[in-house]
């Protein structure tokens, strides 16, 4: 497995970077087929926030959290991560939705934006769009850790949004024709 480190305004020393590539590899004897992970640690504010994401066979995995130290938020950034990895191993199990040939793959790298005079973007991710449905969708929601999650509607075609709402239920965005 390729493991990959970035840092933002801080340095990892070696001990460290040791120590996190030996709990990562671990990852390894829930799912088998983890091709590469990120772990981004930032430090701002006194705060340091780790990233874990990982690439499970094209499906995008990801846990983050804040603590004063690096280690202890790499640690809980990491449960985060294996708890998320084992929801989709029974998933998979249960379900046995997704076909052996569909590649889920999501870009990593950040795409620089030119600057003008309107609201700056800070990050633009591009996306492999593929048919589903809305309940496998929240899934892919779920593992990523996010609050919204872009898809193309397997029964109408168009590309359709997933989002968490406030009363703990999900919402369905739809274009207009």
């Amino acid at each position: 497995m390729d493991i990959r480190f970035v840092q933002r305004g801080v340095e990892v020393d070696d001990k460290l970077r040791d120590y996190m590539e030996k709990k990562i590899s671990r990852l390894e004897k829930f799912f088998k087929k983890i091709l590469n992970c990120q772990i981004v640690v930032t430090h701002h504010k006194g705060s340091f926030n780790v990233e874990t994401t990982a690439n499970a066979n094209g499906v995008i995995l990801r846990g983050e959290e804040d603590a004063t130290e690096p280690r202890k938020a790499f640690d809980q950034s990491l449960k985060n991560l294996e708890r998320r990895i084992k929801k989709y191993n029974s998933y998979l199990k249960d379900r046995a939705q997704l076909g052996a040939g569909e590649d889920f793959s999501f870009s990593l790298d950040e795409v620089p934006e030119a600057s003008s005079d309107s609201p700056a973007i800070d990050k633009v991710k591009q996306v492999q769009i593929h048919p589903m449905d809305s309940a496998e969708a929240i899934m892919q929601m779920e593992l990523i850790g996010h609050s919204f999650f872009m898809f193309q509607n397997a029964e109408t075609g168009e590309i359709n949004v997933v989002y968490k709402r406030k009363t703990n239920g999900y919402g369905l965005l739809e274009p207009l024709r």
